[in-house]
């Protein structure tokens, strides 16, 4: 009994996305290992290695870093748009009462942070990287939260979880406006034709998912080539894959179980190995007290913490949302803090804020740090509420 008992855990633990948090943190003390030891200029070699097929009106050929963040992380935005979606049409942000609090909650997450950042470095080079604060990871926020069990209301997962959502589709906006390079109108044009057929097959009922799947390369491809981030196409074809309210598997639903595993125990792992090698330098810890560093660990614990918690406390007292079942307030002060878990999308938004590695080493360790230092006091705030609760009763 007690063999069946375990596996059954096993099961739930492994189900539940807790094990993807953990293998995130795995690869990021991997990557720092490996960052400080001989084998860097190894792994470095390896990121700047370049293939792939090139000819006269044909390009893709690209190093494998640029695979890694243009490629499989439009994957990760692939299922990022299916829950937007998911939540969109049967969800938490299926109505305006469900989608009101998370969404004030992430717009405050948002706006904060980003106004914080830009206070320490308005006027320096480094003010372009004002998006950087503004994401929540969502596989180590739930990771956290997940640990914690029932010592938190089952409802107040559910609001971090459509919070990180609205926050990523944020972050996905925030790209697209704010971080594109040049663009070249003929490919956006052959990207709207696409857009354009997937939204047909849309209309048209069509559920095979190869219908979807095939163009959609296609649309990747002219997307990168267009000048927008490559990663906007994954969310784009996303929106495109019909689902339905029903209890029969839709695409969207059969698509966005086949992506978890290999997006949380693969693609993730390896972003987070080829994006965190960070060499420890003289100077560094310094570092965190420059306006970069200072701008993204204040935006991250303070901004967030701040943002989402009276962004939430306005939609109540407007009477435009509710609490979630069984929450307080001083729940809402906890989810805040997790919600300073930048990690994936912030070191993401980094490397497409700055072009030279000393900015983008300085953010990254302070993305790293700030991160760390959010989950666990958010963790250890959010458990001493449980035995506060225990007292009082």
């Amino acid at each position: 009994m007690a063999r069946k008992i375990n596996l059954k855990a096993f099961k739930d633990f492994f189900r539940s996305g807790q094990i993807g948090g953990v293998l995130l943190l795995i690869s990021v003390v991997i990557s720092l290992g490996i960052a400080n030891s001989p084998l860097y200029d190894s792994v470095e070699d390896i990121l700047h290695y370049t293939f792939g097929l090139s000819t006269a009106s044909f390009h893709l050929e690209y190093s494998t870093e640029v695979w890694i963040n243009d490629g499989l992380m439009a994957i990760f935005f692939l299922l990022v748009g299916l829950e937007i979606k998911r939540e969109i049409v049967e969800g938490e942000l299926s109505s305006l009462k469900q989608a009101a609090m998370p969404v004030f909650a992430a717009l405050g997450g948002m706006l904060v942070p980003a106004a914080i950042y830009a206070a320490f470095n308005h006027g320096t080079p480094a003010a372009g990287g004002w998006g950087i604060p503004m994401a929540t990871d969502i596989a180590f926020a739930l990771a956290i939260i997940s640990m914690l069990g029932d010592r938190v209301p089952a409802s107040l997962k559910i609001f971090l979880a459509a919070l990180a959502i609205v926050d990523d589709l944020g972050a996905i906006v925030v790209i697209a406006l704010f971080y594109t390079n040049e663009l070249h109108t003929d490919q956006l044009l052959y990207s709207g034709g696409i857009l354009a057929l997937l939204v047909l097959f849309n209309r048209l009922g069509v559920k095979n998912l190869a219908f979807y799947l095939i163009p959609g390369m296609f649309l990747w491809y002219f997307v990168h080539h267009s000048g927008i981030h490559a990663t906007i196409a994954g969310v784009l074809l996303a929106f495109t894959i019909p689902t339905n309210t029903t209890d029969e598997e839709s695409p969207l639903e059969k698509l966005e179980h086949s992506l978890t595993k290999p997006v949380n125990f693969l693609i993730m792992p390896i972003f987070a190995l080829s994006n965190t090698l960070i060499r420890f330098e003289s100077g560094m810890v310094e570092g965190l007290t420059s306006s970069l560093g200072m701008g993204i660990i204040a935006g991250l614990i303070v901004g967030k913490t701040l943002g989402i918690f009276l962004f939430s406390w306005l939609s109540v007292k407007l009477k435009w949302s509710g609490l979630p079942s069984e929450a307080r307030w001083k729940h809402i002060l906890g989810v805040g803090m997790l919600g300073g878990i930048g990690f994936t999308m912030s070191i993401f938004i980094s490397l497409l804020s700055f072009s030279d590695i000393e900015h983008q080493s300085e953010a990254k360790f302070s993305i790293l740090v700030a991160s760390v230092l959010a989950g666990t006091l958010g963790f250890i705030y959010l458990k001493s509420l449980d035995k506060t609760k225990k007292l009082e009763d």
